[in-house]
């Protein structure tokens, strides 16, 4: 850990979901959760962050049971714990959203926009099956995005082989700058959300109802929409598995996700200097 940070008492610990908390196989350990269930019991706020839908988050929230607010689509959302209301969501004006889908289109690249429920993809590959099955959301075809498109969305995944994501990713930035916020969640994810909407901007807000800052949480993440978060708060972790690029400039590493490195890490230096 980062000196000056060994003492560190978080108010609030917020993490990614998939290849962070999450193992591979998309399951959370009873370790995991009593972990989380006894911070939240020390008045710790529990926080999932994550890329996915509400919907496709809502299990694991449930598989919690100790979550007051959730992060969802890397920050355009946040919802209830609780109730899974809507609590505040960031969309696109429409303009944006019609030249993000010719910037795909344009690029040859599988693309899907979202509803609360569901994604609607733009042609028919092995993209749309693998994500059907990660996210547990239904999938719809509908051909061309640019004619289905006619309300306000809050994101965009395009899908590619990760070498062309990588490509396309600093040219989005390029393109899309001020207009969007442009991040990888995965090698062959390209996302596109709001420009207000980012994993850290949501935390603050989250946060600030509560009258607390960035500077007391603990955050834990793997890839680069985790790294608005992991920079912003005061302590930021990536779990052993992260991108290369992240673990260079974290504040420190846990264990893998397939290791329960999230818990392990809150255990050892969280958990255990509560007690002292």
């Amino acid at each position: 850990m980062m000196e000056g940070k060994k003492n560190f008492s978080p108010k609030a610990i917020a993490f990614d979901l998939d290849d962070t908390l999450l193992r591979d196989d998309l399951s959370i350990s009873d370790f995991t959760v009593q972990i989380l269930s006894k911070l939240h019991g020390k008045g710790v706020l529990i926080i999932p962050a994550s890329g996915r839908t509400r919907v496709s988050m809502s299990s694991f929230v449930e598989r919690l049971n100790c979550v007051d607010q959730y992060i969802a689509c890397n920050g355009a959302e946040i919802w209830s714990g609780k109730d899974h209301s809507l609590l505040r969501r960031e969309t696109f004006p429409l303009s944006t959203a019609h030249q993000i889908i010719e910037f795909g289109r344009r690029h040859h690249c599988y693309a899907q926009t979202y509803d609360e429920g569901k994604f609607y993809f733009n042609q028919y590959c092995t993209y749309a099956d693998a994500y059907a099955r990660a996210s547990s959301l239904k999938g719809e075809f509908v051909g061309d995005l640019d004619s289905f498109v006619h309300d306000p969305c809050c994101k965009f995944l395009m899908m590619d082989e990760p070498e062309k994501i990588s490509a396309m990713l600093e040219e989005a930035r390029q393109v899309f700058n001020g207009k969007a916020s442009v991040t990888c969640s995965k090698p062959h994810y390209l996302e596109f959300n709001p420009p207000n909407a980012t994993k850290a901007k949501a935390l603050e807000v989250l946060l600030s109802g509560k009258g607390l800052s960035l500077s007391e949480v603990i955050a834990f993440g793997d890839s680069l929409n985790d790294w608005s978060m992991l920079s912003a708060c005061g302590l930021g972790i990536c779990v052993a598995n992260a991108r290369p690029e992240l673990l260079e400039r974290c504040d420190d590493t846990c264990p893998s996700n397939q290791e329960d490195g999230v818990a392990r890490y809150l255990q050892k230096h969280v958990l255990q200097e509560m007690s002292l």
